[in-house]
């Protein structure tokens, strides 16, 4: 099936022409796109529907909050295209473009003109991933890969796994909800994962669905169609306000993806990205919705953890009471941090290390939440 892809606000007809014209600036300095499939999803008759909130502009967009790169993604670019924050897995940006764009991204800047992070040219990065033995982990992004041709693609994937040292390639995307025909209707991109897969190159797709209404018939036969291939098949997404800030949708999210196959991996704090504003929920919110969500489902569903992509690692948030915040080091970029355990005391209102006080900690930690200040703390 040949899915036609939107670009501009007046093409959507579940819009009304006043929340057209309204909505027109944000979607000018935040790029929108979307697509005839996922537009089908949505029930244009709810204003407050999850799924257009996921891909339809908010007018709170345009507040003055967080920063472009809040994670400081820069500071871990040795080249263009290229991230290594952690030791043994690197990042390639291999394109700009989405099946649909988030309107919660964490990389929106990929998206606007002055961008130049990601790069087509993968050469760079590819020869800093040959000279760095311990890099055993690829991790494709973006944008989305899957958008790109599978021919594109299958060149990317066998150059990075000609490297020796490259184990495993992940393919970061979430066309399989916002398009799942593009691996229904492609035996040459099955193919190609079969052959790597066969060949001693693990190809993981880590998919990104956010709500239980994206795994549809379709998405559910793209997914099987993705194992039979020798592809292993793993979930991430962030906690996003009017979404799945819902302990029961997350529960029937990781519910049925353990049903599929496809077991939850990570789930995201909201980073304090700007135009962000309308998506972020505070630590101790996100962290109650998903362990309730967390006891409605069986062991097998509950796999993923809570973590914070913060600029200085990956934190897990383990644990709160009356007074602290638990937190520890999933994935550092300074080896003696990690593992190490951040105390912080309780904040109800705080999303990120950086507006929490830390009273014990690794002294990374402690430095970063007392001397930095975001842009646009709140809204």
């Amino acid at each position: 099936m040949r899915v036609k892809y939107l670009t501009r606000l007046d093409q959507l007809e579940g819009l009304t022409a006043a929340e057209r014209r309204r909505l027109g600036p944000v979607g000018d300095k935040y790029a929108f796109r979307l697509n005839e499939y996922y537009q089908k999803l949505i029930d244009w008759d709810d204003p407050n529907d999850p799924l257009r909130r996921l891909v339809v502009p908010h007018e709170q967009e345009l507040f003055e909050w967080g920063r472009l790169d809040a994670s400081e993604e820069a500071s871990y670019t040795p080249v263009r295209g290229c991230q290594h924050k952690y030791s043994d897995t690197a990042l390639l940006l291999v394109n700009e473009v989405c099946g649909a764009y988030c309107r919660y991204c964490f990389r929106k800047r990929l998206f606007m003109n002055d961008n130049d992070d990601a790069s087509t040219d993968y050469s760079g990065g590819l020869s800093y991933i040959a000279e760095h033995e311990e890099i055993t982990n690829v991790l494709l992004t973006g944008g989305d890969p899957l958008i790109m041709s599978s021919r594109r693609l299958g060149q990317i994937v066998s150059d990075v796994s000609a490297v020796p040292h490259v184990r495993i390639i992940r393919i970061g995307s979430k066309m399989v909800a916002f398009n799942p025909f593009r691996v229904l209707d492609d035996p040459e991109l099955l193919q190609l994962i079969r052959e790597h897969c066969e060949s001693g190159t693990q190809i993981y797709i880590m998919n990104h669905f956010d709500h239980p209404r994206e795994l549809t018939t379709e998405a559910r036969l793209a997914l099987q169609l993705l194992i039979k291939a020798g592809a292993q098949i793993v979930n991430q997404c962030p906690i996003i306000r009017g979404v799945n800030d819902r302990a029961q949708t997350f529960a029937a999210l990781f519910r049925e993806l353990s049903f599929v196959g496809c077991p939850p991996y990570y789930v995201f704090q909201g980073r304090p990205t700007a135009g962000n504003a309308p998506y972020e929920l505070p630590i101790v919110e996100g962290y109650t919705i998903f362990t309730e969500a967390n006891r409605l489902v069986s062991g097998l569903a509950k796999r993923a953890r809570f973590v914070m992509s913060h600029a200085t690692g990956k934190i897990e948030i383990c644990g709160l009471d009356d007074r602290y915040i638990y937190m520890r080091y999933h994935r550092t970029h300074l080896p003696e941090d990690y593992g190490k355990m951040i105390i912080a005391l309780r904040d109800e209102d705080a999303y990120w290390l950086d507006q929490l006080t830390v009273v014990s900690g690794p002294a990374s930690a402690i430095e970063y939440a007392a001397d930095y200040q975001p842009a646009g703390r709140g809204y």
